[in-house]
């Protein structure tokens, strides 16, 4: 992967991310700090990784995507729009009455594969998806971006088992380790760690990684493609939410809300800030 074209996704992520505060600003609500963690996740998803064809959005042969965190899903609006999946003016459209993109995704807008609102469904979704693949003798993949919180439920677990039992080795599930849940962090909340031996332990190939590094997201993605293994594969990508607004970034109590009014140009000018 040449500098060039990691250059270009990193582009990418900014405009994704610049329109998604547009969103949430014209919206005055929307969960801008859990899509912020997720950005270069779904961006190398979308424009690097898998196989799609956003003017043929149930192409049978394409790649699934489950964002299980559902409440990200305002990360993944504009980055299909960008690819054509739907016009772009569409996204200004975000929350309000009649929109086809609600704070939670719905699955009548193109390119959505899954409709969520409670935690710890997609990933049993995505074995679902995985198995059917591995039944009639597929070869696309399932991509399952599950939160750290998340792994509260006791469905993740009974997925990642059913993963495991089965061979799954064409289901992925990048755990988006931002560590804040909704009111505190993570590990004063109720700990997880250690995350990546709990998934170890479950019968999962693992690594960890800096899920904002956009050369090591590419890295890891080619690997899981290139070597033969009979076991699902979960990636522990460390994050931080809100990442890129400061006075959003690592802050309890931001889950959910667009900036305040009194921090709107303060938020823009960061995030323009970081244009390439």
């Amino acid at each position: 992967m040449t500098e060039s074209k990691i250059n270009i996704i990193r582009q990418k992520v900014w405009a994704a991310k610049r329109k998604a505060l547009d969103m949430c600003i014209s919206a005055k609500m929307g969960h801008l700090t859990t899509a912020y963690s997720c950005a270069e996740i779904v961006a190398v998803l979308y424009y690097e990784v898998m196989r799609h064809e956003p003017h043929n959005p149930k192409w049978p042969e394409r790649d699934r995507f489950i964002m299980s965190k559902n409440h990200g899903s305002l990360m993944s609006y504009p980055i299909l729009a960008d690819l054509g999946y739907f016009p772009e003016n569409e996204c200004m459209t975000f929350m309000q009455d009649g929109t086809r993109m609600g704070g939670h995704s719905k699955m009548i807008l193109e390119g959505i594969d899954f409709a969520g609102g409670s935690l710890g469904i997609g990933l049993g979704v995505g074995c679902g998806l995985a198995y059917a693949a591995k039944m009639e003798k597929k070869d696309w993949w399932t991509y399952v971006l599950v939160g750290d919180g998340e792994c509260y439920e006791g469905s993740i677990w009974e997925a990642a088992m059913f993963a495991a039992h089965n061979s799954l080795s064409n289901l992925v599930a990048i755990i988006d380790r931002n560590r804040l849940c909704c009111t505190d962090f993570t590990e004063k909340i109720l700990r997880l760690e250690p995350l990546e031996e709990k998934w170890q332990a479950f019968g999962w190939d693992t690594v960890e990684i800096d899920g904002h590094d956009i050369k090591q997201l590419l890295e890891t993605f080619n690997n899981i493609h290139n070597t033969e293994r009979e076991k699902p594969f979960a990636i522990i990508a460390n994050t931080t939410k809100g990442n890129g607004i400061d006075f959003m970034s690592d802050a309890p109590l931001f889950h959910g809300i667009a900036p305040p009014e009194k921090e709107v140009a303060r938020a823009v000018a960061q995030i323009e800030g970081v244009r390439i």
